[in-house]
This record gives structure tokens, sequence and C-alpha cells, in this order.
């Protein structure tokens, strides 16, 4: 397993490196800054541990620029705890409180390559999760108004926090449309580079720029006919947001190196977990775009309010789980269940469904216990 290691402290980062070089299964390479890390790391890294304050790029900037290449354990004391649990919605799984020993340091990173040889052994076609599961009241009240906004074409923004399952959402919508048996196309603004956004929205001719070997339709062209999601709406370039509008508001869009306009017939939903209100007081989200993606705002409630649906969606991913890699059914201890319900989920289902993964995987009996589930360092 290669690791890196990101610790601004030179004698933290001497330290550990001194600790690993006695585990010949760990290839480890440290980074006094997280510029340094960035320049360096590939994909044959399996797993990032960094420190949260550093001197120019924090951890939590670090985690956010990773964008999910790589799992993340994040070092942390007791005066960044909050902030580290903050990561959580960054994908961030551990947690190592200062001052740790090295044989914590080691479980930690054990689990991880357990997880990912795990995770590596079954074939990547596997069921995703899709679609709700489970049910709550909150659910169904937000589900009411999702049914009636399915029927028409009105734009939909879809607020609420990161890991509440907007793209569920989004997806439900079109599904329950008249444009059901047409695409379906999600698109995260946060992920991709600024400078790619409008030819990966509107497309581009030959020679439309240096690497334009080729004409290339956008995702609105794809889309055609059916439904658009644009996840993290909150995250396009102030400079992107003019077009966008105009291609609401005309049904055509113009590839990058034409002059000619192609016709769309498309549904746009929308979601981000930002204020908007606030990015358009402060000049970074154009407020006649905000109006026009805003016809019908759906808030979705986050995972503590709705509690009952809890055990049923950890319940159902233990099933999915054990079916996906080939283990006998595994069931909750009584103190695990306690502790799921008791836990504020600040990531919301996508947290929940990484916990109960990690705890199928991990725990050593048919009985998923209290401790397997990892929580008590994130309360």
């Amino acid at each position: 397993m290669k690791i890196a290691i990101v610790e601004d402290d030179i004698n933290m980062r001497k330290s550990l490196e001194i600790a690993m070089s006695d585990y010949e299964e760990f290839e480890v390479k440290t980074y006094k800054n997280a510029k340094d890390a960035l320049k360096n790391l590939d994909d044959s890294f399996n797993l990032v541990i960094t420190d949260i304050n550093m001197p120019g790029m924090d951890g939590i900037e670090f985690v956010k620029e990773l964008n999910g290449r790589y799992e993340v354990i994040i070092m942390t004391g007791n005066a960044t705890l909050n902030r580290a649990i903050e990561s959580i919605h960054l994908g961030v799984k551990d947690f190592l409180l200062k001052p740790f020993d090295v044989d914590t340091l080691i479980s930690a990173i054990e689990r991880e390559d357990k997880i990912q040889k795990v995770q590596k052994s079954v074939p990547s076609t596997q069921k995703s999760t899709d679609g709700f599961l489970g049910k709550s009241e909150a659910l169904t009240k937000v589900l009411n108004i999702a049914d009636k906004a399915s029927k028409t074409d009105a734009s939909i923004l879809l607020l609420g926090q990161s890991g509440v399952g907007k793209e569920v959402f989004a997806s439900y919508i079109h599904k329950n449309s008249p444009r059901a048996k047409k695409p379906f196309i999600a698109i995260n603004m946060a992920a991709i580079p600024e400078n790619l956004i409008e030819s990966e929205l509107f497309g581009f001719e030959k020679g439309a720029f240096t690497d334009a070997s080729e004409a290339k339709a956008g995702q609105f062209e794809l889309a055609n006919g059916g439904t658009l999601f644009l996840d993290e709406i909150g995250e396009m370039p102030y400079s992107v947001q003019a077009k966008l509008l105009r291609a609401l508001q005309e049904r055509e869009v113009r590839r990058l190196g034409s002059a000619k306009a192609i016709k769309i017939d498309i549904r746009v939903i929308s979601a981000t977990n930002a204020n908007l209100h606030d990015k358009i007081k402060t000049g970074e989200f154009r407020e006649d775009l905000y109006y026009r993606l805003n016809t019908i705002p759906l808030h979705i409630p986050p995972l503590y309010e709705r509690k009952d649906e809890i055990l049923q969606i950890a319940e159902a991913m233990v099933k999915q789980n054990c079916e996906k890699y080939g283990f006998e059914l595994k069931t909750f201890s009584e103190a695990a269940k306690k502790q799921l319900l008791k836990y504020k989920w600040p990531g919301n289902i996508r947290e929940l469904i990484s916990v109960v993964e990690r705890s199928v995987i991990l725990s050593e009996t048919q009985e998923i216990q209290k401790e397997e589930l990892f929580l008590e360092v994130r309360s």
C-alpha cells in the first residue's frame, strides 16, 4: 500500500517516517505541505493522511482539491476536531486524534487497507445504491411535492446539505416525468475544472481550441428530450452563468467554435448545498439565473430530521454489501443500532452508506458491534 503523509511540522513528519519505516508492506512518502503533495500525487497512491492546520492550503482545502480521488485520513487535535468532522461532507472516513501512538496509526491504515482489498476483489459492475432505501414522514412530504413537480416541465432547484440524496431526487423526478424514456444526464459543477465547464456543457467544434481534434456534443445536446441535472450549481463560474441563462431562455446552444445555434428541448433540475442568496449579494451568482432555476424550490431535509430512515437504510445497505462481497448476512447489535440512531450524521445518507460498508467489511462476526462502526471519534 502506497501512502502519502502531509504534515507541516518537521518533528511530527520525521517521527511518522521513522515509525512507518518498520513496516515493509507500506510505502510511505511525506510532504511538508499540501501544494507539494498535489504536485506529486498520482494513481499509484492508495491513501492520503493529512494534518488540518497547515500554512498556505489547509487540510480541508487540500481534501477538496483531491476531489475524492484518494481515501483520506485526517490528523487532528481537539482544537480542530469540529473542522475535521465537517470534512465528512468531503468523504473523509477516519480521524487520528493527536497525540496518537504508532499502533493507532497502523490500525487505521490496516483498516483502510483491508477495505480497499475487499472492494477491489469485487467487479465494479455491482448494483448501485439508486433509489430511496427508507421511509419517513419528512421524506414523504418532500416526495409529494416532487411527484407534483415531476408532471410539469418547470425548473426545479433542490436544496439541502451535502449527502442528503439530491441526485436520487433528481432521478426520481425524471423517472416520474413525461420525459422518463429520454436521457437523464447528471453533471457536477464542482468536479469540472473551470476552464472546461463551457465546452462540457455546450460542446465544441473541431479546431475550436488546441486539443479539439474532433467535434464533440455538449451535455445539453446529449440530454435533448430528457433531463439535465446540474449538481452544485452554486460552484458554476460567474462567466459561464450568463451563457447558461441564455441557453435556458432561448432553448438553444452554440458549440465553442461555431456560430450555428442548435435547438434543445430539455428539463433542467439543479441542486446546491450553498446559500445562493448570499452568493447573489457577494456578486458570485446571477440573480436572474437564480429565478430562472428556482421555479419550484425543493428542500430535502438532513438525515437527522429523518430518523425513521436510519436503520432502514443501514439494514438495506448491510444486505446489499453482504451480497456484493459474498458474505453471509450480517446484523447490527442492539448497541450498534442505538449508536446509529444517536449519531448526528453530518455527512447524511452518503456518510451512513460509507460507515455501513466499512463495518460490514471490518466486522469480525455476523453481528456488527458498536465499536466496529468507528463513530465515537466523530461524535
